[in-house]
């Protein structure tokens, strides 16, 4: 153990995400049976900076688990890329007597993590992000709840596309990464799905739209990743070369919210223990994540220059269906 940890800081930043307040649950009671006091920072980095910081107990944690969202709240603070904002940072946790921070988020919140350490505070990431797109993890604490959402709406949606001969096109979130969308599609039975503006052949939907028409099917759901291509684009492409009526759904918001899923809150578990562990053993400027069932420890820098290979395995599946 580095005697010199005696109290540690949590804090969540930039979107919330299903499974964080598992992660701050499993960060206090280890760090607590460690021997080990913890702060939490509320409003992540914005919150560090206007000194935001109250003691966190056994009982201040109990019966978080199965909540979404994230009892500590959360806030974007682009200014914290400035030296100068850091340093009242680091005052607030000097006078807070914190030893070290772990940061629950996704990339900017590991990056704020880093600059911190290399100022001299120890600090350790967690994935917490819906989008999955953090490359150093195979999942992100928060994706699978995400992923159930978005096909339980779906999975509703078909109803009304059925009953009424129409397609429907429904955007996700996923930010600039395409597992939500891909795997949704292909669990929910999608006739196309749209995952990156690369990949979008209007000539491709068309004909394949016209090909499940010819084989009896009436109701068609495509679906459409964020930041790629306008949904009502869509829209009007297949309102002029089909005679189908096209309806469009942004699912919006809805996706981050919602109890967290059993796996999701079992990686929170995981992830939050080990982070603590890292700390104590001295360690700073790296991020937790998991593959298969080992846990590994990335340093920042290079976690966020590792290739996305996770959906690249899957894509072959979404052509041959």
């Amino acid at each position: 153990m580095n005697h010199q940890i005696k109290k540690i800081g949590v804090l969540t930043s930039g979107g919330d995400a299903p499974g964080m307040n598992a992660a701050i649950y499993a960060i206090v009671r280890h760090a607590l049976k460690s021997g080990i006091e913890v702060c939490g920072i509320l409003d992540g980095y914005k919150g560090l900076v206007e000194g935001h910081i109250v003691p966190l107990t056994y009982n201040d944690v109990s019966g978080i688990m199965n909540r979404g969202g994230t009892i500590l709240g959360t806030a974007r603070l682009p200014e914290f890329t400035d030296a100068e904002v850091r340093e009242i940072g680091i005052k607030q946790l000097q006078k807070n007597q914190i030893d070290a921070v772990i940061c629950i988020g996704g990339d900017g919140t590991y990056m704020g993590g880093l600059r911190l350490s290399e100022m001299g505070i120890p600090c350790i990431g967690v994935p917490g992000t819906i989008d999955n797109d953090i490359p150093s993890t195979e999942f992100t604490i928060g994706f699978d709840t995400c992923l159930n959402t978005i096909v339980d709406s779906v999975d509703k949606i078909r109803d009304t596309a059925n009953s009424h001969h129409r397609c429907i096109i429904v955007e996700v979130m996923g930010r600039f990464c395409p597992d939500l969308a891909i795997r949704s599609g292909l669990a929910c039975e999608s006739e196309y799905i749209i995952y990156s503006k690369e990949n979008y052949n209007e000539q491709e939907m068309l004909q394949t739209i016209k090909e499940n028409q010819e084989k009896g099917k009436k109701d068609f759901v495509i679906i459409l990743a964020e930041h790629t291509v306008p949904i009502h684009e869509i829209e009007k492409v297949i309102k002029e070369n089909t005679n189908l009526e096209p309806r469009c759904t942004v699912l919006g918001h809805v996706q981050r919210g919602g109890r967290p899923s059993a796996f999701d809150r079992v990686l929170a578990v995981r992830l939050g223990i080990y982070a603590v562990d890292l700390i104590l053993q001295g360690e700073t400027g790296k991020c937790v994540g998991h593959f298969g069932e080992e846990l590994v420890a990335t340093e920042i820098l290079k976690a966020n220059e590792l290739p996305k290979k996770q959906a690249q395995e899957i894509k072959p599946c979404v052509k041959k269906i």
